[in-house]
């Protein structure tokens, strides 16, 4: 049958229309999909995007293949500087199983081969390959140095050789030392303002976490300013500051804090690639504060995989001696030191002295079980008047160090500049530079459930072996004395050493060798 004109002018309008239509319905569908999908992307808290996915990829360690997303959280507090980004870039973390746990990184039992744990990332890079060989070769003179029995080091030192039994291996330490100082290198991040990043006390009960920040940041010793040179990456902020300008006393509230730790560490991602590449494991951050491991927590990687370094050393807490590392408290009333030294041994005629507010339950075991009961154990919460505090540290032969709110007390280092020796009276502490440092042999521990005998236990101590305790005491001051500038062996020098040892323990690979 033969078309007419009519239909082929319907067939053609047809095909117009259809044309003009279905663009129409394709724009439709896309404007209707996209506001829910910005809308799904953008409804999560800024803190809880991260802080959920970061404890995935903090449990999942199983998985060698799963990829988590995590976005970067938008600060919503007016204080908090620097500012993020207008927009939330996403940044990728792919999680790989790093292993058993390692043990504490004592530095005579590293091995090249299976006593370092492997952070695994994704990007390549031939410098990073020349780092980790570089600290092969380290562990490789460690491992040789700690078959080396001595009391005494071989190494050569022109300031100090380390010996006696106050070093774990004073061999392998010292080589270890030597090792840090000529390879050692920290990129400290130079994001944030002060005085929340960068700045610190320096005079006050807080002063070690005030001190070494000021010291990263002048820049003498250890610091690069080129990234792809650093071993370990530094987080310069201090939990002192967030608790001083963040923190509304009595109130406790800590979203400010929280904001400010997950804002930062985001921003170091966003703007970085070595956080990212390790996961943090390489990174460092360093407080003296009683809520730093608590303020660490607000980011799970870095409460779980970073280096914290702490004065609040508290393994009840979440301290892992594998990885974080115990810096002790220093309480500097001046910028400098003062009344090193005490009186000699025979002339310190109080067995066992103890003075401080009742600070924590240890405390108040200890002040009921001893004040005002026995002339040997003289126990105060507030000294009489005209006693002086320094003259009853230097005139007697054991100073009690219970914990107070949290484990770490600065009278640990009041004890050691008196020369009077350390009775450390806590749960779960864990002693500064405890990889190195044999603590019994210049300190007495006394378990929180043993207060009672405080007493005996350090009558049966000999004359003997009291003399041998105290000259050790003398000994190991050395590092702990805090100079300005630093000089070799001294706490800053330990510090950097805990850190140091800490990076030995893990080796990043690159996933494509």
């Amino acid at each position: 049958m033969r078309r007419t004109r009519k239909t082929q002018v319907f067939s053609t309008s047809s095909i117009l229309v259809g044309l003009l239509v279905i663009p129409l319905v394709v724009v439709l569908v896309i404007f209707l999909i996209q506001p829910t999908a910005f809308s799904s992307s953008s409804s999560s808290s800024p803190s809880s995007s991260l802080e959920t996915t970061g404890n995935e990829a903090a449990g999942n360690t199983s998985s060698s293949s799963s990829s988590t997303s995590y976005s970067v959280a938008l600060s919503r507090e007016e204080t908090w500087q620097p500012q993020p980004p207008a927009q939330a870039p996403l940044f990728t973390f792919s999680n790989y199983q790093r292993g058993a746990p390692a043990p504490a990184p004592q530095i005579f039992a590293v091995d090249d081969d299976e006593g370092a744990n492997k952070t695994v990332f994704m990007r390549s890079s031939s410098q990073l390959d020349r780092l980790e060989a570089s600290l092969g070769r380290a562990r490789s003179s460690i491992r040789e140095a700690a078959k080396v029995r001595n009391k005494t080091s071989t190494h050569q030192d022109p300031d100090y050789v380390p010996r006696g039994p106050i070093y774990r291996n004073p061999n392998a330490f010292h080589r270890s030392y030597l090792e840090m100082e000529k390879l050692f290198k920290i990129y400290v991040y130079e994001e944030g303002e002060v005085p929340i990043f960068h700045d610190g006390p320096c005079r006050s009960i807080y002063s070690s976490e005030g001190r070494f920040i000021h010291e990263m940041e002048k820049g003498n010793m250890y610091r690069t300013r080129d990234p792809d040179k650093a071993l370990v990456y530094f987080l310069p902020f201090s939990v002192v500051r967030m608790v001083q300008y963040l923190y509304m006393p009595n109130s406790n509230d800590r979203h400010g804090m929280k904001l400010a730790i997950i804002d930062y560490v985001n921003l170091i991602a966003q703007k970085h690639p070595f956080w990212n590449r390790s996961l943090g494991a390489d990174h460092f951050m360093l407080s003296c504060h009683d809520w730093a491991p608590f303020t660490t927590s607000f980011v799970p990687l870095l409460f779980h995989k970073s280096i914290r370094v702490l004065c609040n050393a508290n393994t009840s807490e979440g301290f892992n001696p594998s990885k974080d590392a115990s810096f002790p408290e220093i309480n500097l009333k001046t910028s400098e030191m003062s009344g090193l030294g005490g009186q000699s041994p025979s002339t310190r005629s109080t067995l066992a002295f103890f003075a401080g507010r009742l600070h924590g339950h240890i405390r108040s075991l200890l002040l009921n079980e001893w004040k005002g009961k026995d002339q040997d154990v003289q126990v105060y919460d507030q000294l009489p008047r005209g006693v002086s505090y320094e003259k009853m540290l230097k005139g007697s032969k054991f100073c009690l160090c219970p914990s107070g709110y949290e484990v770490a007390s600065p009278r640990v280092v009041e004890a050691i500049y008196a020369e009077c020796i350390p009775v450390l009276i806590s749960d779960g502490y864990i002693p500064p530079f405890s990889d190195v440092l044999d603590w019994k042999s210049f300190s007495v521990q006394v378990p929180v459930k043993n207060i009672s005998d405080i007493k005996n236990i350090l009558m049966s101590i000999s004359s003997r072996q009291y003399l041998r305790m105290q000259r050790r005491v003398k000994q190991v001051q050395r590092h702990f004395l805090v100079n300005g500038p630093p000089k070799r062996y001294d706490v800053f020098h330990m510090i950097v050493h805990s850190i140091w040892l800490r990076r030995l323990n893990i080796r990043i690979q690159d996933l494509l060798t």
